[in-house]
């Protein structure tokens, strides 16, 4: 099981690097081309777009869910029913997203108390990212649908293109190349539409050329209209993972209004570490995604004797991949964090921000494995219940005591606290309670 989990993974975590990759690369390009305050202006917005990103992939993993058991018990009707469906909703998200982001962005930006010196470049670049949104909703379901159908592959691929776009645009509106205007601190915005906009073309083309079974047709175009069953089934598993994932995004809102109190260079080192820490999260999410894509398949060819397997491999590839990832950040940090960082007390902070947190997204990674393989069967409540504790139970409250203790180091402890009880607990309730039920398919 667990080389057919790395399989699976290799595609998938090699797309997360991609992703952040491009990311960093922006981070750099605008910390090093324009300035320190530019990058914190950046940063300043991550919260606000990590809120986004959070509700589209709680409902999407809801979809996942459906169309790995669909896909397992080879129901590849249902498969491509479920694909309409959520890229129709999907897609009027978006829209809505854009309009209503795009007129309070300045209001939402106030209210995180952004640093005065920043918060103009912060609403520019704010704006054009919910611009971007019907774009990218629709390209992040619809890659992670094909996930749920055990196909890693053609997301790489479609990965490829717009990082490799997205790195090598963003730096020509900055500087201003080929006569194109200097756009400043929103090149990197402008840079991602542009990128996901033709990775979804490229994306489509591809799939249409290998006839794919969820290649984008007059099928999946009708199913778009959405068929409500199927929609309420996605979101009583999606919804959940949703409210939790933007639980966490809600305390990292409530976290950056913590750093700003230090200072924009304290919120650029914020931006800065969570660039390099998501090279070590996000394949530790993609486990987590790994066991509840197989935990599916698995309960809907019904074969639950499976699940040990699966949630001991997934399990063991978390710390293996997690120690070799933790231990070179450890060893090259004052070097990786000088790509973004050139000013010596923003560098500093950045540093002990690392130092305090980063051992802790091991401990993340096995508690992302166990809630995942429980979503996977649509156990959604309490794994949730679990994960929202955890962040505003836990990580925010000792943020902001030790924060009025100890000072800005205060904020950084938070977070190692909160996996722990986390996982402490996620393992409790599989242990006791999840392994103990029967598993059926949903629909």
């Amino acid at each position: 099981m667990w080389q057919i989990l790395l399989v699976f993974l290799v595609p998938l975590m090699l797309s997360n690097v991609l992703q952040s990759a491009s990311q960093t690369m922006a981070s750099i390009w605008i910390g090093r081309l324009i300035s320190t305050q530019a990058l914190g202006a950046v940063s300043a917005v991550f919260p606000i777009v990590f809120l986004l990103f959070s509700f589209v992939f709680g409902v999407s993993s809801g979809s996942s869910v459906l169309v790995g058991q669909a896909f397992g018990a080879k129901d590849f009707h249902k498969v491509k029913k479920v694909a309409g469906t959520v890229l129709g909703a999907a897609l009027y998200l978006g829209i809505f997203v854009a309009i209503v982001g795009t007129i309070g962005s300045s209001t939402v930006l106030g209210w995180l108390a952004t640093p005065p010196d920043i918060l103009a470049q912060s609403d520019a670049y704010a704006r054009v990212i919910f611009l971007t949104m019907p774009v990218f909703f629709f390209y992040f379901v619809y890659v992670t649908i094909l996930r749920g159908t055990g196909d890693s592959t053609t997301p790489f691929y479609t990965l490829i293109v717009s990082s490799v776009l997205a790195i090598t645009v963003t730096p020509i509106f900055i500087v201003g190349l080929f006569g194109l205007p200097k756009l400043g601190v929103v090149s990197a915005a402008v840079a991602g539409v542009i990128a996901n906009t033709a990775a979804l073309g490229w994306l489509l083309y591809y799939l249409a050329r290998k006839n794919h079974p969820l290649k984008f047709d007059r099928e999946t175009l009708a199913d778009m209209w959405i068929d409500w069953k199927i929609l309420g089934a996605v979101l009583r598993i999606g919804l959940p993972t949703a409210l939790q994932v933007m639980m966490v995004s809600l305390a990292e809102i409530a976290v950056i209004s913590f750093v700003n109190r230090f200072g924009s260079s304290a919120t650029a080192a914020y931006g800065a570490v969570n660039q390099v820490v998501g090279y070590v999260q996000f394949p530790a999410i993609s486990i987590g995604i790994a066991a509840s894509i197989f935990g599916a398949q698995c309960i809907g060819a019904k074969r639950e004797d499976k699940l040990g397997s699966v949630v001991r491999s997934a399990v063991g590839l978390n710390y293996a991949i997690g120690a070799v990832l933790i231990g070179a950040c450890y060893l090259f940090a004052w070097f990786i964090l000088g790509w973004f960082i050139t000013d010596p007390n923003t560098l500093r902070i950045a540093h002990q921000l690392l130092m305090i947190t980063l051992w802790s997204y091991a401990v993340f990674g096995n508690s992302a494995v166990l809630s995942g393989l429980m979503r996977g069967s649509g156990t959604v409540l309490w794994p949730t219940v679990i994960g929202i504790f955890a962040i505003w139970g836990v990580e925010v409250p000792a943020a902001y005591l030790l924060m009025h203790r100890i000072g800005l180091d205060g904020v950084w402890l938070g977070y190692p606290i909160a996996y722990c009880v986390a996982l402490a607990l996620q393992f409790s309730y599989y242990e006791f309670v999840w392994k103990r039920k029967t598993h059926e398919r949903l629909v």
